[in-house]
């Protein structure tokens, strides 16, 4: 049987090992603990708090009480799954930076929208802090795609987008597509 989509079995796999990840620490989070329950981690660093999550990244809107909040952050998602998915299938797979810093926003993006299609909310845990400076709680899912816009933003700014008319004679290369 041939490979559906050759080459980026990789790139799946980060996908799915982020979902992987993201839905057990939510699950072991959820059944371990009580909601608003917070347990440290390492002092004046990181506690794990359950907290339900009903609005957008680091809860923005989550006390909006808009009607349909969860169907419409679940469409916004899922419409963002799609655009990120095609950009990720049009890009070169040889292009591994940009592709595995989308793989894992892909990743984080079905973590979350699991949650939301599921639950209504999203769950998230990881509490971190220094001093009176505090951090809105996140999860494995929001870790992969901050970290997977981060990638993206150094390959952008390694392979700055050149011209896409030849100069002098030299061919213009596209941006993002380091490795």
């Amino acid at each position: 049987m041939t490979n559906p989509v050759p080459g980026r079995s990789p790139y799946l796999w980060i996908a799915g090992v982020i979902v992987a990840l993201d839905q057990v620490t939510k699950a072991l989070v959820d059944d371990f603990m009580t909601l608003h329950e917070s347990r440290t981690i390492v002092e004046g660093l990181v506690r794990l708090t359950y907290v339900q999550n009903r609005g957008a990244a680091f809860g923005i809107l989550s006390e909006a009480g808009l009607p349909y909040q969860s169907l419409m952050f679940s469409v916004v998602s899922l419409l963002a799954l799609l655009a990120i998915a095609l950009y990720a299938w049009r890009m070169p797979v040889q292009s591994r930076l940009p592709q595995t810093a989308l793989a894992m926003v892909m990743g984080g993006a079905v973590g979350n929208l699991l949650d939301r299609a599921r639950l209504g909310y999203v769950i998230d845990y990881l509490d971190m802090y220094w001093g009176p400076h505090h951090w809105p709680a996140f999860n494995v899912a929001d870790s992969a795609i901050t970290v997977g816009v981060a990638l993206l933003v150094i390959d952008i700014l390694r392979n700055p987008e050149m011209d896409e008319s030849p100069k002098a004679g030299i061919a213009a290369s596209p941006a993002g597509h380091g490795d």
